[in-house]
């Protein structure tokens, strides 16, 4: 059984008169484990399926299943507990909570779930550490730099033990050798720990790097690579 499938997905936005579409009609199913990358140019609707997807926006039509479940019709806190448990999001600005060192960042996710504070605080030593971190984690994101900030965006998007890992131009604000080394560690520590993944990004040779690529252009999804 697929993890995510999406089946016809549409999504419409009113502008004054015009009905403007931005998705027409997707298909996609990811398997579990599968690591895909979403390409498509400036504007084409990456970031708007990635919300859909993140069950943060709903689609004006087509259906979503998750981990099993039909989203279509869920309500707000269906939706809510299914992103909490099941989610994990990365993005292109890391995000961190300024006043907190990197260790809370990625513990605080955890108190939204039934885990214990010694069970939180061991997860978070230990995904930081995988990512190199076992020297920072007392350090607030102003002491470090954009690369560690992102892998500590990374470990907290990681926290909760999420199925389907969602990454929205997750290097796209890093040098090209900090970005190599950001995905590097990505990629690493998603199949360590068997996640799922959609990553949209304009990297294609990052992209090429995973499982498999799609292209959405003119809301219309296919696959492989941007031509």
């Amino acid at each position: 059984m697929s993890l995510l499938t999406l089946a016809g997905v549409t999504k419409e936005y009113q502008n004054g008169d015009e009905v403007v579409q931005v998705l027409k009609g997707l298909d996609l199913a990811i398997q579990p484990g599968e690591l895909v990358a979403l390409v498509g140019p400036s504007g084409s609707g990456k970031s708007t399926l990635l919300q859909i997807v993140g069950l943060l926006d709903n689609p004006t039509g087509g259906s979503i299943w998750l981990d099993g479940e039909d989203c279509t019709s869920m309500n707000d806190k269906q939706r809510t507990m299914l992103r909490r448990e099941a989610l994990g999001f990365v993005y292109q600005f890391h995000h961190l909570l300024p006043e907190f060192t990197a260790f809370e960042n990625v513990v605080l996710p955890q108190a939204l779930t039934s885990i214990s504070d010694a069970d939180a605080a061991d997860r978070a030593e230990e995904l930081l550490s995988k990512l190199g971190l076992e020297h920072r984690m007392d350090h607030r994101p102003a002491k470090l730099s954009g690369g560690e900030r992102q892998r500590v965006a990374i470990a907290r998007a990681l926290a909760n033990h999420p199925k389907l890992l969602l990454a929205d131009e997750p290097t796209g604000n890093l040098d090209p050798d900090t970005a190599e080394e950001a995905f590097q560690e990505f990629l690493r520590l998603s199949r360590e720990e068997g996640l799922s993944a959609l990553v949209a990004t304009h990297n294609l040779e990052l992209a090429e790097r995973m499982d498999r690529v799609v292209s959405l252009k003119g809301g219309v999804l296919v696959e492989g690579g941007q031509d």
